[in-house]
């Protein structure tokens, strides 16, 4: 299973590749392509990773995927679900320098455009007044023609790198590289964390997903995302446990223990450490 590269399908000649997607669940692989991409999430909810974050998504966010940025949009089960009527819908526009050519980049023009692109490898969640316009944007972008196309997707790059809105996703610009095994091997330890976070797991388990003894799996993992397994673990449960607490059906004890933490203090330390916020101030 060769998860990535990732390969666009675009047009020759084309400023910018725009995508509509409709399916039960989001492309579950995890993947990197050359392309920056800007993804509308219309409809649908899970975990987003994207380089060293993890975090939740949901219908209306956007999000700004950087170059090479290693990343997969994670369905919840519920969307896996036989005769699930839930969709996942959403748009995203993908471009390079390649698109439209070098020299179209170089522009005196787009000169504050292109900076805010070549530094824009961390990847952004887009909030507040930002979000709204550009889902705007985007949404008539989708069924805009000819040179329209273009007016739009000049005015909504500006727009996004006028803003100070955007919300970093991951803590350093990620440009890592995987070929197909490491694709494989990463992939494989997401997959498994993912679904199997809501109990203790050892290192040695996901250490041997990977084929690597627990010692050279803790340096590889920390190579490759720029954090611990056990703090990748933390956040996916803690990504969980948003979810659960926005839903509002459990109590703050029954999702500490659902998601996987054995402790309630450990359980709120951590909440407060990866969000901000403690439980109780994140559910109201």
């Amino acid at each position: 299973m060769k998860v990535i590269p990732f390969q666009v399908p675009k047009i020759s000649k084309e400023a910018f590749r725009i995508q509509v997607d409709s399916a039960p669940v989001f492309y579950d692989k995890l993947h990197h392509h050359p392309e920056t991409q800007i993804m509308y999430i219309k409809s649908g909810a899970g975990t987003l990773i994207a380089g060293d974050y993890v975090g939740r998504f949901a219908a209306g966010n956007i999000f700004l995927i950087g170059s090479d940025q290693p990343h997969v949009f994670k369905s919840d089960d519920i969307y896996y679900k036989p005769k699930s009527k839930f969709q996942s819908n959403s748009i995203s526009i993908y471009f390079d320098e390649k698109y439209a050519g070098e020299n179209f980049w170089q522009l005196t023009e787009l000169a504050g455009i292109r900076q805010f692109i070549l530094h824009a490898g961390v990847g952004y969640r887009i909030d507040g007044e930002t979000n709204l316009q550009l889902a705007n944007l985007i949404e008539a972008l989708a069924k805009a023609k000819s040179i329209e196309r273009l007016i739009l997707f000049i005015q909504l790059l500006k727009t996004l790198s006028e803003s100070s809105e955007l919300k970093p996703l991951s803590v350093a610009d990620s440009q890592t590289r995987f070929n197909a095994n490491e694709g494989k091997r990463m992939n494989d330890i997401l997959q498994f964390t993912l679904h199997q976070s809501n109990r203790k797991i050892k290192i040695s388990e996901a250490a041997e997903i990977a084929n690597l003894s627990p010692e050279a799996f803790c340096r590889y993992f920390k190579l490759r995302t720029g954090k611990t397994f056990t703090n990748f673990l933390n956040e996916v449960r803690i990504s969980n446990a948003c979810k659960m607490l926005i839903e509002n059906q459990k109590s703050i004890q029954e999702i500490c223990y659902e998601t996987g933490f054995n402790n309630l203090s450990h359980f709120n330390r951590t909440f407060k450490k990866v969000t901000g916020k403690t439980p109780r101030e994140y559910a109201i």
